[in-house]
């Protein structure tokens, strides 16, 4: 029997790297995908792994990246929607053309391809998406307004694709990470450095002073995962015949899903205190 064939994006580092690993590991036939393919270059050399760029942004790169698989395989078992990235800022700093590159990239992306390999799976009458949101999908948190509004969009749009493919023979699934030892962090604060066009007011210096210590995105600080152990999850969920709608990987994960059922004047009492310990 042909192996089954997962297609990921965002593949150049991170979890959509360990990603690819992993599913290579289990016996899938691989097709990597990054934005520049000189990052994925390694993936190549795996005999069941194919690698092609793919902008999410970029229509073109999708039709031609999910023709080649179904030319080459005629099928797609999986689709990871990997690719994204964190805009920070609080929201009077962030100029509009910011909030429109997150969601072009985070919203908009997984749903071009999405849109692409639907019908495919229809055909097939099997398949998984998978759709990497995040804890700040379900909870919000200061300054991460533009972030925080595309996963809540991500994890809005993957309940309506659960409900819609329901009787499809599809699955969709929301894997939603705390911290991830990756170079997240380290993107987040390009995006939110001055010269990244923020429109800095000083008005919220606290919350500067909280986001440049790396721990509070995530890095290498209390709680956070190894992209392999989110791997561990995505493979499992294109595994199962009946996966979870939601899979919060990692402790802080599963802590901060909870929190969000706590009342509003409690967490925001939470957010208050911070704020005026580093004021």
């Amino acid at each position: 029997m042909r192996p089954e064939t997962v297609l990921i994006t965002g593949c150049s580092s991170g979890i959509g790297r360990a990603s690819a690993e992993a599913f290579l590991a289990d016996g899938w036939q691989v097709y990597a995908t990054a934005r520049e393919p000189d990052d994925i270059a390694e993936l190549a050399k795996h005999e069941h792994c194919t690698t092609d760029t793919l902008d999410v942004t970029e229509q073109s790169d999708i039709r031609n990246v999910v023709n080649r698989i179904i030319r080459t395989e005629d099928r797609i078992d999986c689709l990871v929607n990997n690719a994204g990235y964190a805009q920070f800022g609080p929201t009077e700093e962030v100029p509009v053309e910011k909030v429109h590159e997150q969601f072009d990239v985070n919203v908009y992306g997984p749903h071009r391809v999405t849109r692409a390999v639907l019908p495919h799976m229809r055909e097939a009458g099997e398949g998984t998406i998978i759709n990497l949101s995040s804890v700040a999908g379900r909870l919000s948190f200061p300054g991460g307004g533009a972030y925080c509004g595309s996963k809540f969009a991500i994890e809005a749009m993957t309940d309506a694709l659960r409900q819609e493919v329901d009787g499809l023979g599809i699955d969709a699934v929301l894997i939603e990470p705390g911290p991830v030892q990756t170079n997240f962090s380290e993107r987040a604060s390009e995006q939110a450095a001055e010269e990244s066009g923020l429109e800095r007011t000083g008005a919220y210096d606290w919350f500067w002073k909280v986001f440049e210590d790396s721990e509070a995105i995530g890095g290498d600080g209390p709680g956070s995962v190894a992209p392999e152990r989110v791997a561990t999850d995505i493979v499992d969920a294109a595994n199962l015949t009946d996966p979870p709608a939601r899979m919060p990987v990692g402790t802080i994960a599963q802590l901060s899903v909870k929190a969000r059922f706590l009342p509003d004047r409690l967490r925001d009492a939470a957010m208050r205190f911070i704020r005026n310990r580093v004021a």
